[in-house]
């Protein structure tokens, strides 16, 4: 017999993937309007583009040049098509992404130890990053199962502070990334261990944000910590640091 989890993981499922007739009619027209100026458009599926579309609110004018500058983006900076390992050595060494199951709904999700972030100075470092980002993004869209199109992520703050981990300019890439080459892949993002000093951060962050992408973020108290989280993750896909039964598994390693 169905469970009723199983019900709302196909109805979610469904949400995501039929959309309305006015979106697939305006899906159509973006496609034709793309594909006349970029004929590499015709490769990507219609998903794709009514992720784009959803991104500015069905506007065909703003969601087509938005999913050009995706195209002409991916030629120029992911021109193999994937991000080498070799090319993010450093990132990689700091072991702060984990990519350890799906919640609920069958998405799958990264844990970040945002204490484990030491910008790497210079320009070199901030284009590092940037690879590092895109192979991180890749990792996880490239789990999600048939039926969805979304990630969640866990961000832990834990031992965070100025003197070591704010790097306003990493931060601003980052969700720039997130929102101009992977619009409406985000689920949910949990922010877990917020210390204080991070109000301070989040204000200078806020304005990189759109209002789609802020409504997705959940400040999770440290006293319902684990009970916030089982509503959303099953406890053997939940992490053991977070009272669950999964152990981390390196994003590199996933």
């Amino acid at each position: 017999m169905e469970t009723e989890k199983e019900k709302q993981s196909e109805e979610v499922a469904m949400d995501e993937l039929d959309g309305t007739e006015m979106e697939k009619n305006k899906v159509g027209l973006m496609r034709v309007r793309v594909e006349a100026q970029d004929p590499t458009a015709k490769a990507v599926d219609d998903l794709m583009i009514r992720r784009f579309l959803r991104a500015r609110n069905l506007d065909i004018e703003k969601a087509s040049t938005l999913f050009l500058n995706y195209l002409k983006w991916k030629r120029e900076f992911v021109p193999k098509g994937f991000i080498c390992e070799s090319e993010i050595e450093d990132e990689l060494a700091q072991l702060k992404a984990y990519l350890p199951g799906h919640d609920r709904l069958g998405r799958p999700y990264s844990v970040i130890l945002g204490r484990k972030h030491i910008p790497v100075t210079g320009q070199e470092g901030l284009e590092q990053f940037k690879r590092y980002m895109v192979y991180c993004l890749d990792k996880l869209c490239a789990k999600v199962p048939k039926g969805h199109e979304k990630y969640c992520s866990i961000t832990d703050l834990q031992g965070w502070g100025f003197s070591n981990n704010f790097d306003l300019r990493g931060y601003a890439t980052a969700i720039s990334i997130m929102q101009d080459y992977y619009p409406e892949r985000l689920g949910k993002l949990f922010l877990v261990h917020v210390p204080y000093v991070f109000a301070a951060a989040w204000k200078l962050i806020c304005p990189f944000i759109d209002k789609k992408t802020r409504e997705k973020v959940v400040f999770v108290d440290n006293k319902s910590m684990r009970s916030t989280l089982l509503e959303h993750f099953s406890e053997d896909q939940l992490p053991e640091i977070y009272g669950g039964k999964k152990q981390l598994l390196p994003m590199q390693d996933a």
